[in-house]
């Protein structure tokens, strides 16, 4: 790097402070690799209450000559004195392995073991043990048996920490912080399964919940899954029509919600909202603790639902049982309803004690809900290996939320891009001390490089563990960890336990293209409500090319050995780019699908909630993902009606409407472009990848 000057700094710090810097950076440089220089000065001297453009400034000044074939430039590394104390380095030197590198390639040459180690070491639960780890269905990785012959109920694994450790820490809008401890949790949760046995639910029906993400909320969750039941996950951001079309597909036989939830001070209505979706029996919980008024004949406030029997043994279940369903947006109709297993929860458990270090007493925090698949992630992963829920019950997007993660003493924060970004446009995490946190996680957006920098610089640089997986994943297919050198917005490492491999669109193997998983792991999806799962995951997967390598560098042919299986690739539709060094930064989606504010959604979706809009006689929704990376922004093509205006305002506040009205309030429009016609394939499909390219060409 090119020593650093004093005109340089004075714009940023006091004159007596300027000359100690320049010595001690030069210093720094002249000795040590641009990586360690890095370390020093982002240790030593900068601090949170420093300007962003420092921090800036002095990360692009170290990298100046870096060479990213060897990875992107890390803002964080860990402390070699560290690392033999997080559970990956505990989990190497009890397999005799010297780096990460030789782990990662262990667990998927030896999947059957790690799994069954993984079991273990999470110490779940079993009423019966298992005969083998998995065997398959017609000899085909595609429909593994995981836990053969076993019986269980996941919800046991959830309890075993000491009764009197802190299980969740939760705050209302402007209220004090409270808390919940394992004990309080467990015997709420039996209160809850005893009731609905109660009210008729029998082992295999489904219950619904419709609610934010409180500390009932939770043992509502754990109280249906110890019933033998299935959750049904719907968050509360849905409109009517995507409630009644989950409600229908999973058959659910009661929905748990709430009147009014509190945002920014106000009250909105959820009770009535979900009765436009015409569900059979709700159970309202009280915003207050005052009775719940103006309820159906049919329905029950949460004080005459909960009985007071505070003991239960959880049902036991075969590990292959539906114990939650949740839903996936598909590029046509319904969503995907995809059911989650008892063993779905174990893949959760696996990555948050793997990737996320979580350990007895650490404090996790993931802005989130229970109709997307990190809510009963955050409980697994937290629960299972020990740690501290922590739960705010108002918007993440403001300084309050901010203060709860300092009062809480959270360690891991998990984020959505989006948050990070508005948090940097208000500037309302100012003077904040976040000492506490160990780690950020992010996931459900692309993220922006500067966006990450400044926040892992909030804390006094922490990691961000990007973290990209799906529903039909049951966490992360590519992650970080806190054994490696972290970059923001890059992924440092395939999930341990899973591999996958990048084809272009010619089917060859490439640095640059589609990812495609190559299965077994335990959490992948081997079944659908609704759809044939074949057809969605499989059907379309192209054949191995000769030669072809997983991502942990081992010949995909030769992985199967412990199986004599031939080995298949499983398609998920996203685009990721090799940087070199063994990271990854997520590309988009290859298909017509995109998320939102974490949210998944496909084109389709958004197309038939617009079309009743006047003047619009059709729509094509693209996902425009900024050049810069960072959240991607929802832009309409639209073909306007004969005799229909120009005016695009008018027409964009009119789509934004019907958005709210039948999907999500929380999509918001970028733009509306007028078209004469859209592009199509001979066979009459919208060809959406043309309108993207166009319109990043334009950008």
């Amino acid at each position: 790097m090119d020593p650093v000057s004093a005109s340089q700094l004075q714009k940023f710090l006091e004159p007596a402070t300027v000359a100690k810097w320049i010595s001690l950076i030069n210093g720094w440089a002249g000795e040590l690799p641009p990586e360690e220089c890095w370390r020093n000065i982002s240790k030593q001297l900068l601090a949170p209450e420093h300007p962003f453009e420092l921090h800036h400034f002095l990360f692009n000044t170290v990298y100046a000559g870096w060479d990213n074939k060897q990875g992107p430039p890390p803002a964080w590394l860990p402390e070699p004195s560290e690392i033999p104390a997080t559970n990956i380095g505990l989990l190497q030197k009890e397999l005799g392995l010297n780096t990460y590198k030789e782990l990662h390639l262990w667990s998927v040459t030896h999947r059957s073991e790690f799994w069954q180690m993984m079991t273990k070491k999470l110490g779940i639960v079993l009423d019966k043990k298992y005969t083998s780890t998995v065997e398959f269905e017609n000899n085909s990785p595609e429909r593994p048996l995981w836990l053969k012959d076993a019986a269980m109920n996941i919800a046991r694994s959830c309890f075993g920490a000491e009764g009197k450790t802190t299980a969740i820490i939760y705050q209302g809008e402007h209220g004090p912080v409270k808390s919940m401890t394992y004990e309080g949790l467990d015997k709420l949760s039996n209160r809850i399964a005893n009731s609905l046995i109660q009210a008729g639910i029998k082992k295999g029906d489904s219950c619904a919940i419709d609610m934010i993400m409180t500390a009932e909320a939770v043992a509502i969750y754990l109280g249906i899954v110890k019933a033998g039941c299935a959750v049904v996950s719907i968050a509360d951001s849905l409109a009517p029509d995507e409630i009644e079309k989950r409600l229908r597909i999973s058959q659910a036989k009661l929905i748990f919600t709430q009147d009014f939830i509190l945002r920014g001070g106000k009250k909105i209505p959820l009770y009535s909202k979900v009765l436009e979706a015409n569900p059979f029996k709700v159970v309202v919980l009280p915003l207050d603790n005052g009775p719940v008024s103006g309820l159906r004949k049919s329905d029950l406030d949460w004080s005459s639902f909960l009985g007071g029997d505070e003991r239960f043994s959880p049902v036991s279940c075969n590990p292959g049982d539906v114990m939650n369903i949740l839903f996936s947006s598909g590029t046509t109709g319904d969503p995907k309803a995809i059911p989650w297993t008892h063993t779905t929860a174990i893949k959760c458990a696996s990555d948050g004690y793997l990737h996320h270090d979580i350990k007895p007493g650490t404090v996790v925090a993931w802005p989130t809900n229970l109709g997307w698949m990190m809510g009963p992630w955050l409980i697994f992963a937290t629960l299972i290996n020990k740690g501290t829920i922590a739960l705010f019950y108002g918007a993440p997007t403001g300084r309050q939320f901010g203060e709860f993660v300092r009062d809480a003493k959270v360690n891991m924060l998990g984020l959505v891009p989006s948050i990070v970004k508005r948090w940097i446009d208000t500037d309302c995490m100012k003077g904040l001390d976040w000492n506490s946190i160990r780690a950020f996680s992010s996931t459900g957006e692309s993220s922006n490089f500067s966006d990450y920098l400044w926040l892992m610089s909030r804390a006094g640089y922490k990691p961000v563990i990007e973290y990209c997986g799906g529903t039909e994943i049951g966490g992360g297919y590519a992650t970080g960890t806190m054994v490696q050198p972290a970059s923001p917005a890059a992924f440092s490492t395939p999930a341990l336990g899973l591999d996958f491999i990048l084809l272009d669109e010619s089917g060859k193997q490439s640095d640059s293209g589609e990812m495609y998983l190559i299965p077994p792991s335990m959490g992948l999806s081997v079944n659908l409500l609704n759809k044939d799962h074949h057809e969605v995951y499989y059907s379309k997967a192209p054949a191995l090319p000769a030669g072809a390598t997983g991502a942990a560098g081992v010949p995909i042919s030769g992985e199967y050995g412990e199986w004599n299986m031939k080995p298949i690739l499983r398609c998920h539709g996203d685009e990721l780019l090799a940087l070199g060094g063994g990271y990854y930064r997520a590309q988009g989606r290859v298909d017509d699908t995109m998320n939102l504010g974490g949210i998944k959604v496909s084109s389709a979706e958004i197309e038939r909630a617009v079309a009743e809009v006047k003047g619009v006689s059709e729509s094509a929704a693209i996902a425009f993902d900024p050049p810069q990376g960072g959240p991607s922004e929802l832009v309409l093509y639209v073909v306007p009606a004969k005799g229909a205006g120009t005016d695009t305002l008018t027409m964009k506040e009119e789509m934004q409407r019907a958005i709210a009205k039948h999907l999500n309030p929380l999509f918001r429009i970028k733009e509306v472009v007028l078209i004469p016609t859209l592009p199509r394939t001979a066979s009459n499909k919208v060809m959406r990848r043309v309108l993207r390219k166009e319109y990043k060409e334009k950008s």
